[in-house]
């Protein structure tokens, strides 16, 4: 099943989404609340409601779909050098020695760096000179739990969908951390929705491809992540505790700009495209400066 967040008379709503067709759940009774998806984590659609959406779809042509979970209950949780290629071309960057992490590295994205698809990631020459793609896949957590253990850990998973972790580069090793590099408004797009978890049985057998104008800079499959889905589950469980609606970034494949030095500009379209999932497209806009 697919998930989406649409606007919906003059709020939100989450909304069932079949082929190119949507609806909004918060048209049925006693659906009023349902202002994403995160609120069917929590009660999630019954038989009978699917049903009754299905013979509401309509074409979602000129409707924005907006970031799947509005608010995290965190921010964004992310993790950094997952793929052995993106680490050595990181390494290269940077100048420093390669070398393949030990444990997961953690970051958070703010929520207010949340964009929806077609939404606009901004380009602001006084915040950075390298603006950056990573296409990423992206876990939604569906139920709470703290220690997880790795044999239970998909069994927290609410469903899938596509994130792009947009990095300013130049910000990120001024900064020696990753924090305000990667958190600028806009810098988080997620989407297009969320696809849940039974239709997606192995999370890691995707493939990844992130485009920049049409052209494949990305490429690779999630079957290379050092650390696989059920691990970090279990590694950001130990301590801390997940939450329903959690959405936890997996880590990107090698292709990034900071490796060449092709950094986006404004015009530029990205998509992200994950297998199972979907086409996450934004694109870069200049950001006016005030007077």
């Amino acid at each position: 099943m697919r998930l989406a967040t649409v606007p919906h008379d003059g709020t939100t709503s989450a909304a069932l989404i079949e082929d190119h067709r949507f609806a909004p759940v918060r048209s049925l009774p006693g659906r009023e609340d349902a202002a994403d998806v995160a609120a069917l984590i929590a009660q999630p659609l019954d038989p009978a409601e699917t049903e009754l959406l299905r013979g509401r779809l309509r074409s979602l042509t000129g409707t924005r779909l907006l970031p799947p979970i509005l608010r995290p209950p965190k921010n964004v949780l992310c993790v950094g050098k997952n793929y052995v290629e993106h680490v050595r071309e990181g390494a290269h960057a940077e100048g420093v020695k390669f070398e393949i992490p030990d444990e997961p590295i953690w970051f958070t994205k703010a929520h207010t760096a949340l964009a929806g698809h077609e939404g606009t990631i901004p380009w602001d020459p006084e915040f950075t000179e390298q603006l950056d793609y990573e296409g990423e896949l992206a876990v939604v957590v569906g139920k709470s739990g703290r220690h997880i253990r790795r044999e239970r850990a998909l069994d927290h998973v609410f469903g899938y969908t596509i994130l792009n972790d947009v990095t300013a580069r130049d910000r990120q090793q001024r900064h020696k951390q990753w924090f305000v590099g990667k958190s600028a408004d806009g810098y988080a797009p997620l989407g297009p929705w969320v696809v849940t978890a039974d239709a997606i049985p192995d999370p890691q057998n995707l493939t990844i491809e992130t485009t920049v104008d049409g052209e494949i800079r990305q490429s690779d499959t999630t079957a290379n992540m050092i650390f696989d889905v059920a691990t970090l589950i279990t590694a950001i469980s130990t301590g801390l505790t997940l939450e329903p609606g959690d959405v936890i970034g997996t880590g990107t494949p090698p292709g990034v700009a900071w490796g060449s030095g092709r950094f986006l500009r404004p015009g530029s379209t990205v998509a992200v495209a994950v297998e199972g999932i979907g086409r996450l497209v934004s694109e870069v806009g200049t950001v006016t400066s005030p007077s």
